[in-house]
């Protein structure tokens, strides 16, 4: 379908929108109270010409003219629909200009935070924290975001949510071989979750996250680790995970890799493990003594 027309009606309307702006201070306008009016209308004229250049899917456009309203609303003091202006800038520019997509979520979120709207805000950091993860790959700054948004959720009591972004957090840690916050975080959100009947079965993989951060770090160190979270979570003990983790001990201390080889094999046979998981295990399969193979 061509929507060539549509973009010609929305430039159109963005220069009479425009008109309709400079109109609104001039003299007159200011002697006969029009101005609020017009900037109403205004506002009102670029948002349907953002809507048409999305529909001709100018993208960078659509975000232009969505400022465009936002900027007005913030004149006229109507914070929620500056912000609501600020999110669909944002979401535009996500197709055409990430870090441009970024500053409309920020100032949204300023508002947001402003009004004492820090669920929605929380909301926002994660859809910039996406951004850097996917568009932008800088995985501090995608951290840093989900970290924020962590901490509004928690402000709000909203905890399960706050334990989706601290696992992200978590992850990426590890990944980044910052392994001492990994432990923390997986430590944090296993306690959070056992003694939920809903959550409880996860706890287990984030003791096993935990306990292989562990054992990167020191061999001793994961053993007193999986003992205490036996200790405080019964279940973990009879999990396959646990029984891994005692094998792959085992292994490492008579420096044999491929009976550590095997014991990964064998549970991958059953659980897949992902590529979190395979990274990890590869990293401390390389500690032992001469080791430079794989895991397959």
């Amino acid at each position: 379908m061509d929507n060539s027309g549509k973009e010609k009606e929305a430039i159109q309307l963005m220069a009479d929108a425009d008109k309709k702006v400079k109109s609104s201070g001039s003299f007159l306008g200011g002697m006969f109270g029009g101005g609020p009016h017009k900037v109403e209308e205004a506002c009102e004229m670029y948002c349907r010409a953002a809507n048409m250049f999305k529909m001709a899917k100018n993208w960078s456009a659509a975000g232009n003219a969505f400022c465009k309203a936002a900027r007005l609303h913030m004149q006229l003091q109507n914070k929620h629909d500056c912000a609501t202006s600020f999110i669909d800038a944002g979401n535009a520019f996500k197709k055409a200009d990430p870090n441009e997509a970024i500053k409309c979520l920020n100032a949204a979120i300023d508002i947001y935070t402003d009004m004492g709207r820090f669920t929605i805000a929380a909301k926002h950091h994660i859809s910039i924290a996406e951004i850097y993860e996917s568009e932008l790959v800088d995985i501090e700054k995608a951290i840093a975001h989900y970290e924020q948004a962590a901490d509004y959720y928690k402000g709000e009591e909203s905890n399960s949510s706050a334990n989706k972004c601290l696992l992200k957090v978590g992850a990426y840690s590890a990944q980044l071989e910052q392994y001492q916050k990994a432990i923390e975080i997986y430590e944090q959100v296993g306690a959070n979750t056992m003694d939920n009947p809903l959550l409880k079965y996860s706890a287990k993989e984030y003791f096993f996250k935990a306990s292989l951060c562990h054992f990167i770090v020191d061999e001793l160190n994961a053993k007193i680790a999986v003992e205490k979270y036996e200790e405080m979570f019964p279940a973990f003990s009879d999990s396959r995970e646990c029984k891994l983790l005692k094998k792959l001990l085992e292994a490492h201390e008579e420096q044999n890799s491929e009976a550590f080889t095997d014991a990964v094999k064998e549970f991958d046979s059953i659980s897949r493990l992902d590529q979190w998981h395979t990274t990890l295990l590869l990293r401390i399969k390389k500690t032992i003594q001469g080791d430079e193979g794989d895991l397959k």
